[in-house]
């Protein structure tokens, strides 16, 4: 099981917060993990001046936007779930 936190404050939210939270949704849907990846916000992960902020299980990112989550999802959730498509990579 993977856990990705997605801050959903107000600050991350004027950055594009929900724009992140739909990508994942969509490729967690797409790819068939909803039993295996669990989603969920959190309302501020002390980032606020650094973009929207995502943490895959203890691992922090900041500034994502939802170009940078098929990457993210691929590289660090496909990876920890050890699945085709995984690795990095460009």
């Amino acid at each position: 099981m993977v856990t990705i936190t997605v801050c959903i404050g107000s600050s991350c939210f004027k950055r594009g917060a929900d724009d992140v939270v739909s990508e994942f949704q969509r490729l967690i849907t797409e790819n068939g993990l909803e039993n295996k990846v669990v989603l969920k916000g959190s309302f501020c992960m002390d980032r606020c001046t650094e973009g929207t902020t995502v943490k895959v299980g203890d691992t922090v990112f900041v500034g994502v936007v939802a170009r940078d989550v098929p990457r993210l999802f691929r590289d660090e959730v496909l990876t920890r779930l050890q699945l085709p498509g995984a690795g990095r990579g460009g």
